[in-house]
């Protein structure tokens, strides 16, 4: 499979935090998309992204539901994160943690491809290789890293699961502390509850069930609004 290009957004560099310091106490969000259907199957000399579009007989080999292979909802949500003014200015951060256990670091300079077909390519060649770097500059874009998640988020800072069955709905911007980075964690599944044990709060932004796409992009509008982001 030839190598997928990543475009940079040398835009954002100047605000992303870099020392320890920094990513314990600036503003930022970032975002864990748990439970994400990101795993290959092999289809005849090649891997592919499992879907539930092009793998129905694989699905029911295994017997799996076709709503357990969606990584069409992961590349949605990556797409509404990514191109966000937050993400922009350098105050978003991005982990994918998938149902496999793999645990993948987005860089804030990635672009991911627009295209369903392209993103699946992407995601085989991250999982086999561990890593996706810049065809034209040194930045690791993508990257499998080690787990618990936990030791990648800031220590003492507000670790909110995204839930529709909570017992809060706020706006979001209520939810984003003034000076201070916030973890939102928010399911890039069909169905069903996130169950983790490292949240410090479950809240909704909406009267409604959201998908996980618009979720993100509820999240990112309220840390926009918050800290004048335009």
């Amino acid at each position: 499979m030839s190598k997928r290009r990543l475009e940079e957004q040398d835009d954002r560099t100047a605000k992303i935090p870099k020392t320890m310091a920094e990513k314990e106490t600036s503003q930022r969000v970032i975002v864990v998309l748990e439970n994400a259907a990101l795993e290959t199957v092999k289809v005849g000399s090649k891997f592919e992204l499992l879907n539930c579009d092009h793998h129905q007989a694989q699905l029911k080999k295994m017997g799996r539901e076709s709503g357990s292979a969606r990584p069409d909802i992961t590349h949605q949500c990556l797409l509404m994160l990514l191109d966000s003014p937050l993400s922009r200015s350098g105050r978003l951060q991005v982990y994918i943690h998938t149902v496999q256990n793999v645990l993948i670091e987005v860089s804030p300079h990635t672009r991911i491809p627009r295209t369903f077909n392209r993103f699946c390519g992407l995601m085989v060649q991250l999982l086999h290789k561990l890593s996706i770097h810049a065809s034209d500059g040194p930045h690791v874009l993508l990257k499998v890293i080690k787990n618990p998640i936990t030791d990648h988020l800031p220590t003492s800072c507000p670790r909110i699961l995204m839930s529709f069955s909570a017992d809060e709905c706020l706006h979001p911007h209520h939810l984003i502390p003034k000076d201070s980075p916030v973890v939102f964690i928010i399911g890039a599944m069909a169905h069903g509850k996130v169950e983790i044990d490292y949240h410090t709060r479950e809240s909704s932004v909406s009267e409604y069930p959201l998908s996980a796409a618009v979720a993100c992009a509820k999240v990112c509008c309220g840390a926009e609004i918050k800290w004048n982001v335009l």
